[in-house]
């Protein structure tokens, strides 16, 4: 595992959870679309890497923004430790539908150059996970994922726990006569284990499996009364 010192740029930015700044709107055909808060990334990233640069890009005509005569779009670049990450994104609308190029007005062109240097910032790590699709960031995800690991391991030897009670449970039920010391060999180990898995075990019994089994350990219980 890296130190903090020595990881990357895209390795410190994509650790970060930016789950709690980001909006989601409406786009077309019913698709949700999230965005990152331009000022929160802005400010992070500010925080981390305080010589970071930003660049847009303007046309050869001195305009901050690009067009082929019917759309247009943005061209921005983020600088982080020596090395620019440039994003293009179009001008659009809040369905993210280009906006035909007479009708854009300087509001729309702002608007779009925040969200390309966020999608730029992006590119070094920050909010990377939700222009991936993802829900969670690299490190948040690895530790679910972990723990998902451990829970489907401890289930799995909790049923093999519970396969060897209900064994032992049917093999001392299954005599000519009923091995009561047998059961209650197996609820008392049941017990060492706060009799978490007691019902688990309890339900797999057959009913009349259940009622002799209840009766007996109603007789213990009165009996160590």
């Amino acid at each position: 595992m890296k130190s903090e010192k020595t990881k990357s740029v895209f390795e410190t930015l994509n650790a970060i959870n930016v789950n709690g700044h980001t909006e989601s709107y409406p786009g077309s055909k019913g698709k949700v679309l999230t965005y990152l808060s331009w000022a929160w990334a802005w400010d992070i990233t500010k925080q981390h890497y305080p010589e970071m640069i930003s660049t847009v890009y303007e046309n050869v005509e001195g305009l901050n923004y690009h067009h082929d005569g019917k759309t247009a779009w943005v061209k921005t670049g983020i600088t982080i430790q020596g090395q620019e990450h440039i994003e293009y994104l179009p001008v659009m609308d809040n369905r993210n539908a280009s906006i035909p190029l007479e009708r854009i007005n300087s509001s729309d062109v702002n608007k779009s150059i925040q969200r390309s240097m966020t999608k730029a910032i992006a590119r070094h790590g920050l909010g990377f996970y939700i222009y991936a699709g993802e829900d969670l960031p690299e490190t948040e995800a690895v530790a679910n994922n972990a723990a998902e690991i451990e829970r489907a391991a401890r289930d799995a030897r909790d049923q093999t726990l519970i396969n060897q009670y209900v064994h032992s449970l049917k093999k001392a039920l299954d005599g000519e006569t009923v091995d009561d010391v047998g059961i209650r060999e197996v609820f008392s180990e049941i017990a060492e284990d706060k009799d978490r898995l007691k019902l688990r075990v309890y339900k797999l019994l057959l009913p009349e499996e259940k009622t002799i089994v209840s009766e007996i350990m109603t007789k213990t219980t009165k009996e160590a009364a």
